[in-house]
């Protein structure tokens, strides 16, 4: 099997750190949610230091599963992409406040893309649930569209946009984990 999981064969490692990352994200988005006035202020501060955990989660995950998973690079790369998008938007808040929906956008249109991706990958390699993935996968696409398309339009809609599409992302890596541990299981290791 040529793909991110071919080698998966031999066990996935940390398919908790997926879990992790979505519970991060449905948190934030809920949070996001409830606190709708307060959020876009807020929302720099505490979405800069979320890309910034979440890269480190992804950089920790592929490094870890470099000898199972033949294109881990890929991994690796989206973790060091949000590791530096966390660190500017850290470095720069006055800035991030400003041009936070295209930052949220292209981030979550990113994410979107590469899980699209594995989706696929995951069909593949036989799991079931595959198309569940994909769907939120879609959905998470739509929400970055909508915040590409309409990055000026502040206020209240683009603080909702945003947790409902950190919501769909993180249902998304709940489902990956789920089955990756599944996967690890098929394959004979935990």
């Amino acid at each position: 099997m040529g793909t991110i999981l071919g080698s998966a064969q031999k066990a996935i490692k940390n398919w908790w750190l997926s879990i992790l990352i979505g519970l991060l994200y449905i948190f934030v988005g809920i949070w996001v949610m409830r606190t709708p006035l307060e959020s876009y202020i807020s929302l720099s501060i505490i979405f800069s230091m979320f890309i910034f955990i979440s890269g480190i989660f992804q950089i920790v995950f592929s490094i870890s599963n470099k000898n199972e998973m033949k294109d881990w690079g890929w991994y690796l790369a989206g973790g060091i992409l949000d590791l530096i998008i966390g660190i500017l938007l850290l470095a720069h808040p006055l800035m991030t406040m400003a041009i936070l929906p295209l930052y949220v956008g292209f981030w979550l249109l990113f994410q979107s893309i590469l899980s699209i991706g594995l989706s696929f990958q995951l069909k593949s390699a036989g799991i079931p649930q595959w198309g569940w993935l994909l769907f939120w996968s879609i959905v998470t696409l739509l929400f970055s569209f909508l915040l590409l398309a309409n990055p000026l339009f502040a206020g209240l809609s683009i603080v909702y946009m945003t947790a409902f599409a950190l919501i769909t992302a993180g249902i998304f890596r709940i489902f990956l984990g789920i089955n990756l541990k599944k996967l690890g299981k098929t394959f004979g290791d935990n």
